[in-house]
């Protein structure tokens, strides 16, 4: 009987061989390279994610195929002056402190007047009222804010006759901050206007002393419908 002989080792040359591979360290990366690459991705990020406002800028100021010009004045921002609603201090008539960023979502028609609002001050709010109502169904994005200049009585009637109406807010502010942000045109006051601001907040056009219902609502009508993709009605929850 013969003798079984001894199980020869395995000595791996029949198995496979298993190589890992690390990444060696980065050697002489320029820091500067880093920063600048990293500095062109933030600005690709904020560039897509104002798109929807640029663009909706371009389609009603630019492109325009009815060929028209803007019936109100189109302000736009420079390096002096910043266009944004300033974070100034604001009251509602319970006295309660308002934001500006709480009222952001909207697109907002703006009046300025002392709160001994006389005939010609009546007749602006009361165009606020009806310039809204005029959009049809896209009124619900535009919203009314009345700027009260002082700390005096508002005519209870009057008041009460703002407030019934959708979309309506009275804020309490100081003139001079007011003044410092929204300006009239050459020879008139800041309460002979009506100022539009759009829903990121920015100050973007002003209404001629003499308005035209009829012509500044075709400049808003454009507005809404050039924005409409990326505005929709009512703020963000929370607001």
């Amino acid at each position: 009987m013969s003798t079984p002989s001894p199980t020869t080792p395995t000595t791996g040359r029949d198995e496979p061989v298993g190589l890992t591979v690390h990444s060696l360290p980065e050697v002489g990366v320029d820091e500067g390279q880093r920063t600048r690459t990293g500095r062109w991705k933030l600005l690709l990020v904020l560039l897509v994610c104002a798109s929807p406002v640029i663009l909706s800028y371009f389609t009603y100021f630019v492109i325009r195929p009815e060929g028209r010009t803007n019936y109100a004045t189109l302000i736009t921002p420079t390096p002096e002056a910043s266009r944004e609603w300033p974070e100034f201090s604001m009251k509602d008539p319970q006295g309660q402190a308002v934001r500006a960023r709480d009222l952001r979502g909207q697109w907002i028609l703006v009046a300025v007047a002392p709160s001994a609002c006389d005939a010609a001050c009546e007749d602006r709010l009361f165009m606020q009222r009806q310039l809204r109502e005029m959009t049809g169904r896209e009124r619900e994005r535009l919203d009314k804010v009345w700027l009260v200049t002082d700390d005096g009585a508002i005519k209870p009637e009057l008041a009460q006759a703002l407030l019934g109406t959708p979309g309506m807010r009275i804020l309490r502010v100081d003139r001079a901050a007011v003044a410092a942000w929204l300006q009239p045109e050459a020879g008139a006051a800041l309460e002979d206007h009506l100022y539009l601001v759009d829903p990121m907040g920015q100050w973007m056009m002003r209404a001629p002393v003499k308005t035209e219902p009829a012509k500044f609502k075709k400049d808003l009508e454009r507005l809404l419908k050039a924005s409409q993709f990326w505005d929709q009605a009512g703020r963000p929850e929370g607001r």
